[in-house]
């Protein structure tokens, strides 16, 4: 029997990594970008997986982390687009509008040219 190589139960298991619970990042988007309350579901999710953490349930506690990292993403590109879009159709239709104010001072300053043949 060839012993060069550990059997699987006597190799040494490294401890895999806690998950994070991402519960910072959860409570500033609840405070200062809870968009359509997606931090707040964030928040939820990082005290739940704190809990399955410290409770010793890993498996757990790494799904509702990954959970709460999706809320929190949600809700940041959320929060960072909604006015950046909102500001990108503030410009368009001030730009939009200034074309139309040229286009109606043509308009409105239209001088007849040329002779009166029309009144005679």
């Amino acid at each position: 029997m060839d012993t060069s190589y550990p059997r699987e139960d006597e190799r040494k298991r490294e401890p895999s990594p806690l998950p994070r619970d991402h519960l910072v990042w959860s409570i500033f988007n609840t405070i200062y970008m809870n968009f359509c309350c997606l931090g707040f579901v964030a928040l939820a999710f990082s005290v739940k997986a704190r809990d399955r953490r410290v409770a010793g349930d890993v498996e757990a506690a790494r799904r509702l982390s990954s959970k709460a990292r999706c809320y929190n993403a949600l809700a940041t590109a959320c929060s960072v687009l909604l006015p950046l879009v909102l500001a990108a159709l503030a410009i368009t239709g001030v730009v939009h509008l200034a074309q139309l104010a040229q286009d109606s001072v043509g308009f409105f300053t239209y001088q007849l040219s040329g002779s009166d043949d029309e009144d005679k």
